[in-house]
Order: structure tokens, then C-alpha cells, then sequence
């Protein structure tokens, strides 16, 4: 279609106006503006080619009566009127993206009917749609999410980085295991392989010489793919990812090839594991989001945070206790996310460290990428359920020059270095201690409910797999 002319009215690049072509349209305005200028706007956009299928007012009364006479004439458009007028009409909104389908939903409106944090409540619900929302220099696109599996899967996702996605990951893979499932779990790290790599668990022996002799290599040999094959026993395949925007696209990755080889290796269920807030760019039949109860509340219940709560089935949040949370925030979170999404089913959770080896009757020297204000909670923790001495802590595995200080000064004491899998946990502390003659320990965390509307984690994963395979017509 001919453009010309509507670059300079509606302040649009070729490319965007070559987006609205041939599309459907909703279009949200408000009762502020003039109506004979909403009007004339759209209009404009349909000039574009694009097929205007409703118009939904969010506010602003001053002219909606007007408005109402003027879009609305001889029932061309399908409006949507809030007429209880209270606040931003999300439930209006969920109800016209469910009827009228658009491709695309524009925002015509303006302060003072929306400010930031109503833009970012509208995208949120509009991208759970999988609905582009456009306005007048912005666009929030929902993450491209590639058909490519042919098996059973669901994504897990988070809200952040350092959340404990990766434990929560180990811990539902052992879970389908132990319950006849077959999974495989798909990786995607800032430091995964050029080329995706396949950890066949049944032909690789994993243990501290297999991942010091990855390190020595060069390899990164605590990317996510190696921690998840290791404490869960599990086959997995490790991808590489670059960037993440704010729906939770990575920039680039190689994760559709990795995806791919899933569908050439005999395990049953598929668990795409994403990295920090960044999706896999692949869609699956569900979604569990992993939250961090220490993360800042706003990242947790607006921004983007909302839309990944929006499209889960289950969500885990970790960390919850002193002194990372307390009690008044843990009340906020757990209320924010069931506003948000009250199907959602919520467990509040702790992590407890869970060596892989014997350390009774040792001493301990732990690394970990804990907090460190949170090393007393870890250390009681082991000294007491394994009849163990902890000698030292380092907190510092993602802070090798730091870390290197701590085991100088520590590791000389201990008889075993108990760690988790995690940044340079392989290629300077387990390293160090291979050197000192150290025994090395890896160690799982394993979360443990405090809270929430469910009553093991393990019944809520058996019960996702379950409606999964129901509604894909397998057996279960």
C-alpha cells in the first residue's frame, strides 16, 4: 500500500506503518481528546491498511459522550465503555482482546488518563494476549516464542537473575524422574557453548573430575547445563544467549537449535529453562515463573514482572526469610501475585543446602553465591543435619579475585570444600582444592515450603505434567 503522506501525520517510519498493514486493530483512547482528533487518528490508521476491530475508552469523562457519538456512529467500531468508570478497565480490556482478537492494540490515550505505571499494566496484560502493544514512540512485543518441540514441555522462567531458577530446575527434573517421567532440560546461559551441546548422563560420568577436566579446557564447566545434568542426573543441553529485553527476548542465542535436538533424543518431557528474566525463545504448554523474594517489589509486581505472572501456571518464590524478606513484605508479594493472577498456584519457599557426598564428622569449607547475610542461616543448617564443622565461608563464586582471597586464607583448614555449581565454583575453587588435595563436595538447594495455596511442589509438578498430557491427547 501507498504510504505517502502518512509519515507526516501519523509520525511514523515506513517500516511501522508497513506493521499496521493489513492487521487487526484495537485502538484504546480516551474522553480527553478532542473526539473529531481521535477521529481523524483513526482514520489515519486506516489508511495504513489496517482494519480497525474495536475502540475502548480507558477514562477521562469530559468528552465521552461526544466521543461515543462521534467513533461510534452507524456501528462501524465495536466500543468498549467502562461505565463504572473505576480506575484503569483491565477486565474490560482482558474482555475485548478476548472477543475482538487483534493483532495489534494501539494507545491513543495521554496523561492524565495513563501515566508510566498504567502503560506498563496495559502492556502487560496486552503481550499475555500475545498482542503487540503499540503507541506513539513505544512497542512491546511479546516474546517470540518459536513451535519447535514436538514433545510434552513447560518453561520456567523468573523475574531476575540470582532467583534460583537452576535449584528449582534440579529439584523438578528429580521430581518427574522419581515419578516415571523421562526429562530433559534445555539450558540458555550468558556463558553456554558456541554450538549446543548434549550431556548424555547415560553415557558421561559426572563427577569433580569430569567438570576439572572441562574447566582445564578452557570450557565453562559451571554453565547451568553441566550443574542441572550433574545434581539432577538428568540428559541436558546447553545453549548460549546474548541480551534480554524487557519481555523477556534474548538479543541472539542458539537456543532453537538446541530445542531442535530434543526432538531426536528419546527422553519424554522437554524443560526449557530460562536464564535471569530472559525467556527461551521457544513455546512450550506451560509456564512456572520463579521469583526472589529479596528482589525489589516493584520488579516482582509491575513492569514486566506482572505478564510473566500473568502467563504462569505456578509460582515458586525463594528466599523467603530473614534477613533477606521480611514478614510485611512477604505479605505484600504473596497478596501481589495472587491480585495479579488469583488461578495462580503460589508456593513461598527456603532454600536449604543438600550435599551431594558424606561430610559427617569433616571440616567444611562452603562457597556459595548466597548473600553473605545469610551465611548463619547455611551454616547451622549443615553443621547440624550432617554432624559437620564449617571452618569457612565465601560468598564470592561471582567475584573470582575476591574468592581467591577467601580460599588463601581457608581452604587450608578444611578436609572437604563443599560448593555449589556456580560461576567459578570449578574453574579456581574446585581447582584449589583439587590442588590442596581437598576433597570436593557439590551441593543441591533444595527448596522447602513455608507457605502459599499448595501443598508440596512436588504434587503441583506431577499435576502440571498430568494436564499437560490431557490436553495434548497423550496418555498419561
Amino acid at each position: 500500500m501507498n504510504h505517502e503522506g502518512l509519515e507526516e501525520s501519523l509520525h511514523m517510519d515506513n517500516s511501522y506503518l508497513r506493521l499496521l498493514d493489513q492487521k487487526d486493530v484495537l485502538c484504546l483512547v480516551d474522553g480527553q481528546h478532542y473526539p473529531p482528533v481521535t477521529k481523524w487518528t483513526i482514520e489515519e490508521i486506516e489508511k495504513v491498511g489496517a482494519d480497525i476491530v474495536g475502540i475502548l475508552f480507558l477514562g477521562g469523562t469530559e468528552k465521552v459522550k461526544n466521543a461515543v457519538e462521534e467513533l461510534g456512529g452507524g456501528g462501524k467500531y465495536k466500543l468498549y465503555i467502562d461505565e463504572e468508570k473505576k480506575g484503569l478497565p483491565l477486565s474490560l480490556l482482558d474482555q475485548a482482546l478476548d472477543e475482538v482478537t487483534p493483532d495489534i492494540v494501539i494507545d491513543l490515550s495521554d496523561e492524565p488518563v495513563v501515566d508510566y505505571g498504567d502503560r506498563f499494566k496495559l502492556a502487560s496484560l496486552v503481550i499475555s494476549h500475545d498482542v503487540i502493544y503499540y503507541g506513539s514512540d513505544f512497542m512491546f512485543s511479546p516474546p517470540k516464542r518459536h513451535k519447535i518441540l514436538n514433545k510434552p514441555s513447560f518453561s520456567i522462567i523468573g523475574t531476575g537473575k540470582r532467583v534460583g531458577k537452576t535449584a528449582i530446575s534440579v529439584s523438578i527434573a528429580r521430581i518427574m524422574k522419581e515419578n516415571g517421567y523421562d526429562p530433559a532440560i534445555v539450558c540458555m546461559g550468558r556463558g553456554g557453548p558456541p554450538d549446543p551441546v548434549h550431556v548424555d548422563v547415560s553415557k558421561t560420568e559426572l563427577n569433580a573430575d569430569t567438570l576439572l577436566n572441562i574447566a582445564k579446557k578452557g570450557e565453562h564447566a559451571a554453565s547451568d547445563y553441566w550443574e542441572d545434568a550433574l545434581l539432577a542426573q538428568v540428559p541436558t543441553i546447553g545453549c548460549r544467549r546474548c541480551g534480554g529485553g524487557m519481555t523477556g527476548d534474548p538479543f541472539s542465542s542458539n537456543v532453537l537449535k538446541g530445542a531442535d535436538m530434543t526432538n531426536d533424543i528419546p527422553q519424554d518431557f522437554v524443560i526449557m529453562e530460562g536464564s535471569g528474566p530472559t525467556f527461551p525463545p521457544v513455546k512450550t504448554d506451560e509456564n512456572i515463573v520463579i521469583i526472589g523474594a529479596g528482589q525489589p517489589i516493584r520488579n516482582i509486581k509491575e513492569y514486566f514482572g506482572e505478564y510473566r505472572l500473568k502467563i504462569s501456571k505456578l509460582a515458586i518464590v525463594t528466599m523467603c526469610e530473614e534477613p533477606m524478606v521480611n514478614e510485611k513484605k512477604l505479605e505484600k508479594i504473596k497478596k501481589g501475585i495472587l491480585k495479579i493472577n488469583p488461578d495462580i498456584r503460589l508456593a513461598l519457599t527456603i532454600f536449604r543446602p543438600q550435599p551431594l557426598g558424606d561430610i559427617k564428622g569433616k571440616k567444611v569449607f562452603l562457597t556459595t553465591t548466597a548473600p553473605e547475610k545469610v551465611s548463619k542461616i547455611l551454616v547451622d543448617h549443615i553443621e547440624k543435619e550432617h554432624d559437620c564443622k564449617v571452618v569457612g565461608v565465601s560468598n564470592k563464586l561471582s567475584n573470582s579475585p575476591e574468592l581467591k582471597k577467601d580460599l588463601d586464607e581457608g581452604l587450608g583448614e578444611a578436609d572437604v570444600l563443599l560448593t555449589e555449581i556456580k560461576a567459578a565454583s570449578i574453574d579456581m575453587a574446585a581447582m584449589m582444592a583439587s590442588e590442596n588435595d581437598v576433597e570436593i563436595v557439590f551441593m543441591h538447594n533444595e527448596a522447602e515450603i513455608i507457605d502459599g495455596n499448595v501443598e508440596s511442589i512436588e504434587k503441583e509438578i506431577l499435576s502440571i505434567c498430568e494436564n499437560i498430557l490431557h490436553d495434548r491427547g497423550e496418555k498419561i
